[in-house]
């Protein structure tokens, strides 16, 4: 080796090395995307260190011949990825947080909620019935969708179509779709297709009256370990005020239902002039039986005050100390309120037979 490149090598050897942030994600390409763009801020934010994707495959990556609600485990796309952050393999996971149970593990808290896209669900129809709706699709049309929230609320609206389960990626679904002649439609989240850039083949988007949307649907949620501060600090500058506070009201809501991807719940949220509306409402499996209803709060989030350390700085799973925790347990208090009331009137009732019936099946 020259005597120069002797030097290069001495001098790398002294210079401080860039901290490397590891960031795990699932393997998909929605998921990938989505996680890449959280780096995007994270780099234009602290220049001053590297970051590292870590991919990895999932239980609900891996088991694609069952409906979602029959496999009756919570953490279905984030227990690996928690796995890997519980051995310090990774700093931080990009998650979507409808993914995410309203109740974390131990020792894990979601330390951002990212500014939320389009909550909506979404159509797309198979090339035949293009420019259709679900309205105007002929008598018995299948439609297919992984979801008992769509499913149950769509059927009570569109009688004459049928419902049937589709598993798989973005991807996946929509090859099963266009190749094969059983679907006349499927329907996804709006966000997914959004940021995979397949906009163009969005035929309808369901307004509230037609479908609510899920609990977090559309946000992207950021999990940390709830020790780690520096990691939390680094991350905090993420959440997006209104989109942490609408989430928080919709986790609230979920949890005091105990609710899950087994039954059918579903919300819709809005912030306006310092008001949050929540709607949430509760479905039997076939759509028959439903309950909803709407509450608002008033929710200030201007004006930060020093609460001082809170021994559980967590609501619903959710770590925000750069936003005002009057604002978010006004929020927490909505969906708690709300889902008490369902409750009041007999939610329980319909929450207990959708969830026997679907162990059944």
């Amino acid at each position: 080796m020259s005597g120069n490149g002797n030097a290069a090598a001495k001098a790398e050897e002294n210079s401080p090395k860039m901290r490397v942030i590891r960031v795990g994600t699932r393997k998909s390409q929605l998921a990938r995307i989505q996680t890449d763009s959280v780096v995007a801020v994270l780099k234009s934010l602290y220049p001053g260190l590297q970051f590292e994707i870590v991919a990895m495959s999932t239980t609900g990556d891996k088991i694609l011949d069952t409906a979602l609600s029959k496999i009756g485990e919570k953490s279905l796309f984030t227990k690996e990825l928690e796995h890997a952050l519980e051995k310090n393999e990774v700093d931080l996971v990009v998650h979507s947080l409808k993914d995410l149970p309203t109740v974390l593990p131990p020792g894990f808290t979601i330390g951002a909620v990212c500014k939320r896209e389009n909550p909506y669900d979404a159509v797309v129809f198979h090339p035949k019935f293009v420019g259709k709706t679900l309205e105007t699709l002929p008598e018995k049309s299948v439609v297919g969708t992984s979801s008992l929230r769509r499913a149950a609320q769509l059927q009570r609206k569109f009688p004459h179509l049928e419902f049937k389960s589709i598993r798989g990626n973005l991807n996946t679904r929509l090859r099963k779709l266009d190749e094969f002649q059983e679907f006349s439609a499927i329907i996804l989240a709006a966000a997914g297709l959004q940021r995979m850039g397949w906009q163009h083949r969005v035929g309808q988007i369901l307004p509230p009256e037609d479908c609510m949307y899920a609990v977090g649907q559309g946000a992207l949620g950021v999990e940390v370990r709830a020790k780690d501060q520096d990691i939390l600090d680094l991350v905090s500058v993420l959440h997006d005020p209104e989109t942490l506070l609408r989430c928080i009201a919709e986790r609230a809501f979920l949890r005091h239902l105990e609710g899950g991807c087994s039954v059918p719940v579903a919300v819709h949220t809005a912030m306006k002039d310092g008001q949050l509306y929540l709607t949430g409402g509760v479905w039997s499996l076939d759509g028959s039986d439903s309950m909803q209803e709407t509450m608002q709060a008033t929710i200030c989030v201007t004006a930060q005050q020093d609460d001082g350390p809170e021994d559980d700085p967590q609501l619903v799973g959710i770590t925000a100390r750069n936003i005002p925790r009057q604002a978010q347990l006004a929020a927490e208090n909505l969906g708690i309120s709300l889902a008490s009331l369902l409750l009041n009137k007999g939610a329980k009732n319909i929450l207990d037979v959708a969830r026997q019936l679907n162990d059944a099946h």
